[in-house]
Protein backbone atom coordinates (compact mmCIF):
# COMPACT_ATOMS: atom_id res chain seq x y z
CA UNK A 1 0.00 0.00 0.00
CA UNK A 2 1.03 3.41 -1.21
CA UNK A 3 2.75 5.07 2.29
CA UNK A 4 2.45 8.64 0.78
CA UNK A 5 -1.51 7.64 0.81
CA UNK A 6 -1.59 7.27 5.14
CA UNK A 7 0.81 10.09 5.03
CA UNK A 8 -1.21 12.16 2.91
CA UNK A 9 -4.37 11.34 5.68
CA UNK A 10 -2.14 12.03 8.24
CA UNK A 11 -3.15 15.89 8.42
CA UNK A 12 -6.31 17.45 9.34
CA UNK A 13 -6.33 20.11 6.66
CA UNK A 14 -5.60 17.63 3.81
CA UNK A 15 -8.31 15.57 5.47
CA UNK A 16 -10.46 18.38 5.08
CA UNK A 17 -10.11 19.47 1.88
CA UNK A 18 -10.58 15.93 0.68
CA UNK A 19 -14.15 16.45 2.34
CA UNK A 20 -14.54 19.57 0.19
CA UNK A 21 -13.31 17.37 -3.21
CA UNK A 22 -16.23 15.09 -2.53
CA UNK A 23 -18.93 17.85 -3.34
CA UNK A 24 -17.18 20.13 -5.67
CA UNK A 25 -14.03 20.78 -7.88
CA UNK A 26 -12.38 23.95 -6.48
CA UNK A 27 -9.49 25.80 -7.33
CA UNK A 28 -6.88 26.61 -4.83
CA UNK A 29 -8.76 29.95 -3.64
CA UNK A 30 -11.97 28.41 -3.45
CA UNK A 31 -10.16 25.63 -0.87
CA UNK A 32 -8.45 28.73 0.94
CA UNK A 33 -11.63 30.26 1.55
CA UNK A 34 -13.13 27.05 3.49
CA UNK A 35 -10.02 26.83 5.20
CA UNK A 36 -7.95 28.87 8.38
CA UNK A 37 -5.45 28.78 7.02
CA UNK A 38 -2.89 30.60 4.20
CA UNK A 39 -3.11 30.05 0.37
CA UNK A 40 0.90 29.01 0.01
CA UNK A 41 -0.32 26.46 3.10
CA UNK A 42 -3.07 25.37 0.99
CA UNK A 43 -0.83 24.65 -1.96
CA UNK A 44 1.39 22.65 0.02
CA UNK A 45 -0.93 20.28 1.33
CA UNK A 46 -2.73 20.16 -2.10
CA UNK A 47 1.10 19.40 -3.61
CA UNK A 48 1.05 16.47 -0.93
CA UNK A 49 -2.30 14.93 -1.80
CA UNK A 50 -1.24 15.18 -5.40
CA UNK A 51 1.90 13.37 -4.85
CA UNK A 52 -0.25 10.47 -3.11
CA UNK A 53 -2.62 10.54 -5.70
CA UNK A 54 -5.57 11.16 -4.09
CA UNK A 55 -6.50 14.34 -5.44
CA UNK A 56 -5.80 15.53 -9.30
CA UNK A 57 -5.55 18.75 -11.31
CA UNK A 58 -6.72 20.24 -14.69
CA UNK A 59 -5.37 23.62 -15.70
CA UNK A 60 -8.18 25.93 -17.09
CA UNK A 61 -7.27 29.25 -18.12
CA UNK A 62 -4.96 30.77 -15.52
CA UNK A 63 -6.36 28.45 -12.82
CA UNK A 64 -5.39 25.11 -11.43
CA UNK A 65 -8.94 22.62 -10.52
CA UNK A 66 -8.74 20.01 -8.25
CA UNK A 67 -10.67 17.39 -8.00
CA UNK A 68 -10.73 14.22 -5.54
CA UNK A 69 -9.11 11.20 -7.62
CA UNK A 70 -11.88 8.82 -7.34
CA UNK A 71 -10.13 5.71 -9.17
CA UNK A 72 -7.13 6.11 -6.33
CA UNK A 73 -9.84 6.16 -3.42
CA UNK A 74 -11.28 2.94 -4.57
CA UNK A 75 -8.08 1.11 -5.18
CA UNK A 76 -6.86 2.24 -1.53
CA UNK A 77 -10.45 0.39 0.10
CA UNK A 78 -10.22 -2.51 -1.95
CA UNK A 79 -7.02 -2.96 -0.31
CA UNK A 80 -7.48 -1.85 2.91
CA UNK A 81 -10.41 -4.09 2.80
CA UNK A 82 -8.32 -7.06 1.43
CA UNK A 83 -6.03 -6.33 4.14
CA UNK A 84 -8.91 -6.60 7.07
CA UNK A 85 -10.05 -9.83 6.17
CA UNK A 86 -7.28 -11.65 5.18
CA UNK A 87 -6.65 -14.22 7.70
CA UNK A 88 -3.53 -15.14 9.00
CA UNK A 89 -2.13 -17.55 11.37
CA UNK A 90 -1.83 -16.08 15.04
CA UNK A 91 1.51 -14.84 16.42
CA UNK A 92 3.55 -17.28 18.39
CA UNK A 93 4.65 -17.10 21.44
CA UNK A 94 8.35 -16.43 22.45
CA UNK A 95 9.43 -20.06 23.75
Amino acid sequence: MNDDFFQALANPYRREIIRLLKWKNLNVNEITARLDISQPSVSRHLDILRRAELVTAERRGNQMIYRLNLSMTQEILVELTELLERKEEKPCADS
